[in-house]
């Protein structure tokens, strides 16, 4: 076994440019800005083409990874992608994003852990190469949660946006001054996920039928809102305090947390119970919305590309989503 480090050679992320903002609701729901604003911390969201699929976005994202990496899609070894909204079932979402790219010395595959898939894809990636099965690892989320959106449902259609974000990892021996994904740290509960449930399209109601959409059982439900709110503080809150103690670091190590852009409300319990300030927490949900697996990756990039994160920091990674499914990770950037 190599059990070599795994270092972030590039991250990328790509946004839409279509911009759905607050009051644009009103034509489907009885709503405002300042409701959505104050329950969530949102202001606005990127909505897709019609034309655009979730590979689509990754393309985008992946081709600003690889530029800034410095290498050609024939050189990449493995593509994992995060998504619970790819282009089809079969072929799956990194397929389609492996054409496009031509990586022809590629294997690809998605990996479906909602909210928290960057998280999962992160680690899938990162143990083929620290065992030295592969060199190198493209990891992108990709997410066209408009799609699987009931826009006539005012409890969620406020929160999701569509986005796509990623990185290239490497274990290659040139890379070792580049920032180090040191661990990540994954959990489930799939007794309890009903909470955030998508119904339709699985084995369970094919074939798809005039009855199923009819049901609206092809969109996206959340169940118990205020139930789900308080376990994901508590997941948050657990899964940031395993790398703490993991890492044998306090909250004032902390230099940087980039979450899971799940809910403004949210995030600010988990920094007061993770005695981390509010202010550490790099926030795109105001002008994004909650693109799912992709919220992270894109936060990540972005908080690189503005200079957010020096050369040392401990960066932690953390993401609570349906399945359930939960976690963090830590980068010694």
């Amino acid at each position: 076994m190599n059990d070599s480090t795994v270092h972030i050679v590039a991250t990328g992320s790509y946004v839409p440019e279509n911009i759905l903002k607050n009051d644009d609701l009103k034509k489907y729901i009885d709503t405002n800005d300042e409701w959505i604003y104050t329950r969530t911390g949102i202001r606005e969201r990127r909505i897709a083409n019609k034309d655009e699929a979730a590979s689509d976005l990754a393309y985008e994202t992946s081709k600003k990874i690889l530029k800034r990496a410095e290498i050609n899609s024939e050189d990449i070894e493995l593509i994992v992608m995060a998504t619970i909204t790819p282009d089809t079932c079969c072929p799956s979402g990194a397929n389609w994003l492996e054409g496009k790219l031509d990586a022809v010395n590629a294997v690809s595959f998605d990996v479906t852990a909602a909210c928290s898939g960057y998280l999962f894809a992160l680690s899938v990636a990162m143990q083929y190469l620290k065992n030295g099965v592969y060199k190198n690892a493209l990891v992108v989320a990709s997410e066209v949660m408009s799609r699987v959106v009931n826009w006539y449902d005012r409890e969620t259609c406020i929160l999701w946006g569509d986005g796509a974000g990623g990185c290239f990892l490497s274990a290659e021996e040139k890379y070792k001054n580049f920032p180090v994904l040191k661990n990540v740290y994954i959990h489930s509960d799939g007794k309890n996920g009903n909470n955030l449930l998508m119904p339709g399209g699985g084995s369970k109601t094919t074939p798809i039928s005039h009855e199923s959409v009819d049901a609206k059982l092809h969109y996206l439900k959340m169940i118990g809102a205020s139930d789900s709110m308080r376990v994901a503080v508590k997941r948050f809150s657990e899964s940031c305090n395993e790398v703490l103690n993991n890492f044998d670091l306090k909250p004032e190590d902390i230099s940087l947390v980039v979450p899971h852009q799940a809910n403004y409300r949210i995030l600010k319990n988990v920094a007061k119970k993770i005695n981390i300030p509010l202010e550490k927490f790099y926030l795109t949900i105001e002008k994004y919305g909650n693109s799912s697996s992709s919220s992270m990756a894109i936060a990540l990039d972005e908080a690189v590309s503005e200079g957010k994160i020096k050369r040392g920091d401990n960066v932690i990674l953390t993401a609570f989503g349906g399945g359930l499914t939960w976690g963090s990770a830590l980068i010694k950037w």
